[in-house]
């Protein structure tokens, strides 16, 4: 099985983001497809910014998963 060529690479992704972020706008997540289409997803990422869930206590979030 042959290696296929790299569709797309770190400079452009780097390039997408600093033109998003001089634009002054936050970077939320940058998603890449098959094709090489680079999305940057413009907002608040999920960061230390962002409120805690008062459920994940409760429900225990920070455990995996159980299958019934």
């Amino acid at each position: 099985m042959t290696r296929r060529s790299c569709i797309f690479r770190q400079r452009d992704v780097t390039k997408a983001i600093k033109a998003v972020t001089a634009a002054g706008t936050p970077v939320a997540r940058v998603e890449i497809d098959r094709a090489g289409k680079i999305v940057v997803v413009a907002g608040q990422g999920l960061g230390e910014s962002s409120p805690a869930n008062e459920w994940d206590e409760v429900y225990g979030a920070d455990q995996p998963a159980r299958r019934q």
